[in-house]
């Protein structure tokens, strides 16, 4: 890897762990793992309970990362990484749709300035399936390019 690579993946991992600290702090002491936070959403967490889990997750990542010196490694983690993210997504949102319990209110999210209804929710399920078919073709390129660079 080169230096503008690893200061990246340093800063990366650096911002994942703070958001491990704080989505901890948030979460135990606070009580408030359900918090939204869009800053987070960068390493996959949306809500501070989130955080807890893929700030250490991406922490760790980059750690590996940066032993290994493979750059191409850690954009096959961000692919695979938002492809099962995004797949987990597009389950939640259908699931949505069908239930009797509102967990989440159309009026929540920023789509609702187009969307007047309900149809927010599939919206959201249609938008996170793009983001798995895409996600899994980079998962597929990013594998070839780190094969490569072994």
């Amino acid at each position: 890897m080169i230096f503008w690579q690893s200061i990246f993946i340093i800063a990366y991992s650096l911002f994942a762990l703070s958001g491990f600290c704080l989505g901890l702090r948030q979460s135990s002491k606070k009580h408030n793992a359900f918090g939204n936070h869009p800053i987070f959403n960068l390493i996959g967490a949306f809500v501070w309970g989130d955080c807890v889990v893929f700030g250490l997750f991406w922490f760790l990542v980059g750690i590996v990362v940066l032993l290994l010196q493979n750059w191409w490694l850690f954009w096959l983690a961000q692919s695979a990484f938002w492809f099962v993210r995004s797949f987990g997504e597009t389950i939640y949102w259908l699931n949505q749709q069908y239930s009797q319990r509102m967990r989440n209110p159309p009026q929540k999210f920023w789509l609702f300035k187009i969307f007047k209804n309900e149809s927010v929710w599939f919206i959201n399920q249609i938008a996170w399936q793009c983001l798995a078919v895409v996600s899994l073709i980079l998962t597929i390129y990013f594998t070839n390019l780190w094969l490569q660079s072994l």
